[in-house]
């Protein structure tokens, strides 16, 4: 009987037992390997120590320790998430997991390529002029990479079709459920199907003007 338990099983019972979504976590472990230190729901993640293909990881909240272990380098690079995937096993089928919490609102500054579920609030700087494109669906759509930032930087922002008429320059929006991605070597933001795009703040016309 093995009764050792991997990585991916282990983060995957911390993120049922503290009601933390998984790709949450694995964002958030992700940016404590490079930043050193992150945060995801009511957790706070510490890199302790790191060598080229390993880091120890210390988990704290509400400024109890929760635990502290070793993750290879490997398991943060794979872009499947098993944290997410292992849930869905039998191991963990019969365990009732409640809603998770409310994202937690990134900045600019925190995006990396490969992550997910993404909320953040920032001010719209600049929209191009919308493209024609076909899609793989079979039809044409208008899309415009919009520049938005927020005090720690600025990031592409994907537009489509009724977004774009939708927002302004200078609007401050917030998003919710996007994901980062890399085209043409260059980072964007995409809302996709399931995100949302919420104007917070309107800005006034004649405020462009002046």
């Amino acid at each position: 009987m093995r009764n050792k338990v991997s990585v991916g099983e282990y983060l995957a019972f911390l993120s049922l037992k503290y009601e933390v979504d998984p790709d949450q976590l694995f964002g958030a472990l992700c940016l404590a390997w490079e930043n050193l230190k992150s945060t995801c729901g009511g957790l706070h993640i510490q890199c302790r120590s790191k060598t080229h293909d390993k880091a120890v990881f210390l988990m704290t909240k509400n400024s109890k320790v929760v635990s502290q272990f070793p993750i290879p380098r490997d398991f943060l690079l794979d872009k499947g998430n098993s944290i997410r995937t292992l849930q869905r096993t039998e191991m963990f089928g019969r365990r009732v997991v409640k809603k998770p919490e409310p994202a937690y609102c990134f900045q600019i500054k925190d995006l990396r390529v490969g992550m997910k579920k993404i909320s953040l609030t920032a001010r719209v700087l600049e929209i191009p002029k919308p493209t024609f494109v076909f899609t793989r669906f079979g039809n044409y759509a208008s899309v415009a990479n919009a520049s938005v930032g927020d005090e720690t930087g600025t990031v592409k922002l994907c537009l489509w079709n009724e977004q774009i008429e939708a927002v302004s320059t200078g609007d401050t929006i917030q998003i919710e459920n996007a994901h980062m991605s890399l085209f043409r070597g260059e980072r964007q933001l995409r809302i996709g199907k399931n995100g949302k795009l919420n104007i917070v703040e309107k800005m006034n016309s004649a405020k462009l003007e002046n």
